[in-house]
């Protein structure tokens, strides 16, 4: 551990909550230097949606390197490409009717983003983005400007300009429609609002604490953005690749976004791989405009096209997916019964509780921790714990991991109520 200490930056965050060196990792569990054994509620912040190790991915992607295929192509032609953009569009991109075409950038969310921003000014002339309240885009400075979390947006060390920020759906209440004021900005000449290129958001919001967007809202959004020429970009970086129990966590709305970021899961191995989708008329990308070295991972695309193969050929996955969110959800919806100042949020394997503070959730977390079950937090404040296991969870694993989840929740509240009768 002293190496981490004496060497590692102070940035690390996710290394603070699990202090143990891990060396192992199986399906839906890592093990540790000594031999312990630990659930995955996390799932690589969802770049694991398919475990750790998936035996039938690592089949695949051993057996491409044993055959000395190339490993790293820049963003030129190779037989691992063609056979991921190939599976990509019978699986993924016909059955939907989505025209797009697919754009590697570099390896990351953030890479992603920063390309549909760029492309989104580009073809439409104007240089706003409309993003919302707790969304979360990336780090690099044009996604950072995108993200509304200020404990980020204080790292970039300048100004963050060229967007504007709208409340989120629900963000005011339940009874308050949020488009109303974006549609009365854009019809006012003295909103101030500059003619926005795009709006990028999350159907759930991930790191923003698993807000999700009704389908009655993003029809509107996507005709507001339709009415006046404004380009909807869906970042599906983290709620994509299955997370919310379908392939793009927008299938289940009629709406068709005009780009697409991809990102994480994307690989199915945890290899870092993103593209970004857009509508084919968009591409007016002059070569090598936006460029990276890393844009032909093509290990993540021998893994990728594996997955598609496997998993999305048919409805079978998306079942259990949805059978295994349905336990996660009756799970929740008992511990937030139990004790009325919690209440769950998310949808698919995306889901969580929302406690009073900050505190309250990483004590709970903490206290999960020492049950050996690995769970984060997000929001504004860390105040929900998020649950984020692979989706390819066991109902058997699933079941452990949720009572020692209820039994963190019992022991705090017990504890807590123990303090309030001697105060």
């Amino acid at each position: 551990m002293m190496i981490f200490k004496e060497y590692e930056s102070e940035v690390q965050s996710y290394s603070r909550s699990f202090p143990v060196v891990f060396t192992q990792a199986k399906g839906s569990k890592l093990f540790d230097e000594n031999g312990n054994e630990y659930l995955d509620f996390l799932a690589g912040a969802g770049s694991l949606n398919y475990g750790h190790n998936n035996p039938i991915l690592k089949e695949s992607l051993i057996e491409y390197i044993q055959n000395d295929g190339v490993a790293h192509g820049l963003d030129m032609h190779t037989e691992a490409k063609a056979g991921f953009l190939e599976a990509f569009r019978d699986i993924i991109l016909k059955p939907r009717d989505l025209d797009h075409k697919v754009m590697f950038t570099g390896p990351t969310g953030a890479n992603c983003v920063e390309a549909a921003l760029k492309l989104a000014r580009k073809v439409t002339g104007r240089h706003n983005i409309v993003s919302f309240t707790n969304g979360f885009h990336g780090c690099t400075l044009g996604a950072l400007a995108a993200t509304g979390n200020s404990h980020h947006r204080g790292g970039a060390g300048q100004p963050l300009s060229g967007v504007t920020r709208l409340p989120y759906d629900g963000y005011l209440g339940d009874n308050f429609n949020t488009l109303e004021l974006f549609k009365k900005m854009l019809t006012d000449n003295s909103s101030g609002l500059d003619m926005p290129a795009a709006v990028i958001l999350e159907i759930v919001q991930g790191e923003g604490g698993l807000n999700t967007a009704s389908g009655k809202w993003l029809k509107e959004l996507s005709m507001i953005c339709k009415e006046h020429g404004i380009l909807f970009i869906a970042d599906d970086i983290q709620a994509g690749c299955g997370r919310t129990g379908t392939f793009f966590s927008f299938d289940q709305f009629d709406i068709k976004p005009d780009i697409i970021t991809l990102s994480k899961s994307l690989s199915a191995f945890g290899l870092p791989f993103a593209v970004t989708l857009f509508d084919r008329k968009l591409d007016i990308w002059k070569p090598g405009e936006h460029n990276g070295t890393f844009r032909g991972n093509n290990h993540a695309f021998v893994t990728a096209k594996k997955a598609l193969e496997t998993y999305w050929a048919d409805d079978k996955f998306a079942s259990h997916i949805h059978a295994r969110s349905e336990q996660l959800k009756l799970a929740l919806n008992k511990i937030c019964d139990n004790y009325p100042e919690l209440y769950r949020k998310g949808r698919g394997l995306m889901q969580g509780i929302c406690c009073p503070s900050g505190d309250i959730a990483d004590d709970i977390t903490s206290l999960c921790f020492k049950e050996n079950l690995i769970i984060e937090t997000s929001g504004p404040e860390g105040e929900v714990v998020k649950c984020f296991p692979p989706l390819t969870v066991s109902e058997e694993e699933m079941a452990h991991g949720l009572n020692i989840l209820e039994q963190a929740f019992d022991q705090y509240f017990s504890a807590h109520m123990e303090l309030k009768k001697a105060s």
